[in-house]
């Protein structure tokens, strides 16, 4: 017997989790919790997976454990008697009105009950598996790594036999779209129809009454951004049609990215890097650096090139004359200021870098990246000892 007891909300993530526990043949036991979510129609997402693995030959216990009396005096967006849930970007401020007090402690609380019940009646160990993920640590402090590592050791020192029990945090270090890549391995591996069970899901903390899921708020976003990422059309209904929400969500991803940029790069690289400036000739950074070292792009500190790579062109500006095997730079026409050029950007986050031109040293195959300093950002390489 290898059991298992999880929180299974019917959003996406713990359906993924579910997946992944009986794709590495755990006993689960499942437990949803209605807590007065606005959301509750997740609850019946929930019982409609576990009847569809049933058919199939997955064996789920699944239990709803009702709590609407316990936090009928918890005050946060989510619950029936909070405000609007607020939409946009899943990481912004804003979203911490979606925070319910003490959630995850209290479904940890009696996740961890059922799971030493269990050891304890069978006479073995128990896993307490979570989905908890990283896109969760910014604005859910119950969803920190820190926070689970306090948790246990005080469930161990309030209960017996404790040593039978421990935590399984499998998603952790994973976004949403990296949780979706797990999900297919583990449909393919059991053999499972992905739309049919990610039909069975619900993300949205904002639901009509028909369970429509509402496309603006963060949960939907992020939900919306990870199934274009892995190339899928998510097979849930929205209020709007998926061309639609897709559009929407990376608009919405796209402002809340370049608000970030603002909030961290000075003037004179935001320029550069977001609305392909140029700075002046002879004034940038590193124009005329010639210590040893590493540059990355300013924005997402990609590895671009190297020091042996750099060489005096006498033009103005940093040039090199190769560019690292991990930059992966991109190309495109710029036909800008009636010039016909070769743009160069960061192929990681679109950061305009400079151009390149064909008048570089012949050696290494002639070409001259003609690069800001302000998109650049230098580690010194610090001289080895003799």
């Amino acid at each position: 017997m290898k059991p298992a007891i999880m929180a299974l909300s019917g959003g996406m993530d713990s359906s993924s989790l579910l997946l992944h526990l009986l794709r590495n043949q755990y006993d689960v036991t499942a437990i949803s919790f209605n807590y007065g979510q606005k959301h509750a129609v997740e609850i019946e997402r929930a019982k409609s997976l576990v009847d569809y693995l049933a058919s199939n030959g997955f064996q789920v216990l699944h239990q709803v454990a009702d709590l609407r009396t316990a936090t009928a005096l918890f005050e946060s967006d989510l619950l029936q008697n909070g405000g609007d849930v607020p939409e946009g970007h899943y990481e912004e401020e804003n979203m911490k009105a979606t925070v319910v007090p003490n959630r995850n402690a209290l479904f940890s609380s009696l996740l961890y009950g059922v799971a030493l019940s269990q050891a304890t009646k069978h006479k073995t160990n128990a896993t307490i598996v979570l989905g908890v993920h990283s896109g969760d640590h910014a604005i859910y402090p119950d969803c920190r790594p820190e926070f689970y590592r306090a948790l246990e050791h005080a469930f161990a020192l309030g209960n017996w036999e404790s040593e039978r029990v421990s935590f399984h945090l499998p998603y952790l270090e994973m976004d949403k779209t990296g949780i979706l890549r797990d999900a297919e391995a583990s449909i393919e591996s059991l053999g499972l129809d992905f739309d049919e069970v990610f039909s069975r899901t619900l993300t949205s903390y904002a639901p009509d009454n028909d369970g429509r899921s509402h496309g603006a708020t963060g949960s939907d976003v992020e939900r919306i951004l990870a199934f274009h990422s892995v190339g899928r059309k998510d097979p849930i209904e929205y209020l709007k049609p998926w061309d639609e929400v897709l559009n929407d969500a990376l608009e919405t991803q796209r402002i809340h990215v370049d608000n970030q940029y603002k909030l961290r790069l000075t003037d004179l690289q935001y320029h550069v890097t977001r609305e392909a400036g140029t700075e002046r000739a002879f004034t940038g950074e590193y124009w005329d650096e010639k210590r040893p070292g590493n540059y990355r792009c300013i924005c997402c500190s990609t590895l671009l090139f190297t020091s042996t790579m750099k060489f005096d062109s006498g033009c103005g500006w940093p040039s090199f004359h190769s560019e690292h095997e991990e930059a992966n730079i991109r190309r495109r026409e710029d036909h800008t200021h009636g010039m016909r050029r070769v743009e160069v950007l960061c192929d990681v986050c679109e950061a305009h870098l400079g151009h390149v031109f064909n008048d570089g040293p012949a050696a290494y195959g002639g070409e001259r990246y003609c690069i800001n300093s302000a998109s650049l950002m230098f580690e010194i390489k610090e001289e080895e000892s003799s």
